[in-house]
């Protein structure tokens, strides 16, 4: 057995690390080096375990009104997935994690966060596609369901099925009358205020008309 195999084989042989819940966080992707991270844990769970192809797992939709969430761990990226907004729905995909966190608390954490910014910016409907074997996660912890009428397809050599969720938007959720201010935040700190809060104590000197004129 060369090198390589039994490399290979420890890596299989890898076991879930417990993480207790106060060494992960969740976090909106706003960075070069965030969007590196969720890239990183990508290529690995797709490209690397998956044997997905390059133009397949990044397939042009990543910086095309998507918003990615970073699952840490003490720090190290974990985990990630990918949010797309549509007009009526949310839709979740490219949920991955890295091998040591895979059935554990990292899923749930990354879905619950990405429910509650669905939540946040008023979506009342999520969508995923998931293979039929991880519905049962799915279900364990999140209310979801199989779409009704709607058969099993397949892309990248898997099985999909579509699941979808009800969401109730939180209260105070972003809607087009709400403060300018906080409709300027950061994606997903709504609630805290911004570089262009602090802006505004500077008086207004319009300072492009004046060299206008």
């Amino acid at each position: 057995m060369n090198a390589i195999v039994r490399n290979l084989q420890a890596l299989e042989a890898v076991e879930p690390i417990p993480a207790p819940a106060g060494d992960m966080e969740v976090v909106v992707a706003r960075s070069l080096d965030e969007l590196m991270q969720v890239m990183s844990v990508r290529t690995l769970a797709f490209m690397g375990d998956q044997s997905c192809p390059y133009d397949e797992e990044f397939d042009g939709n990543d910086f095309c009104g998507a918003t990615h969430l970073l699952l840490k761990v003490r720090g190290e990226p974990a985990g990630t997935v990918r949010m797309r907004w549509f007009a009526d729905f949310c839709k979740l995909e490219r949920i991955a994690l890295t091998r040591p966190f895979r059935g554990g608390k990292g899923s749930f954490a990354l879905i619950d966060a990405a429910a509650d910014l669905a939540r946040k910016k008023g979506y009342r409907k999520l969508l995923t596609y998931a293979q039929p074997r991880y519905i049962p996660l799915w279900q364990s912890g999140f209310k979801v369901a199989p779409a009704e009428g709607r058969p099993t397809f397949t892309f990248s050599d898997h099985e999909y099925v579509a699941l979808e969720a009800e969401l109730t938007p939180i209260e105070g959720a972003m809607h087009i009358e709400i403060d300018p201010f906080v409709l300027n935040r950061p994606e997903g700190d709504w609630d805290r205020p911004g570089v262009l809060d602090r802006s505004a104590d500077r008086p207004a000197t319009n300072p492009m008309m004046r060299r206008a004129s």
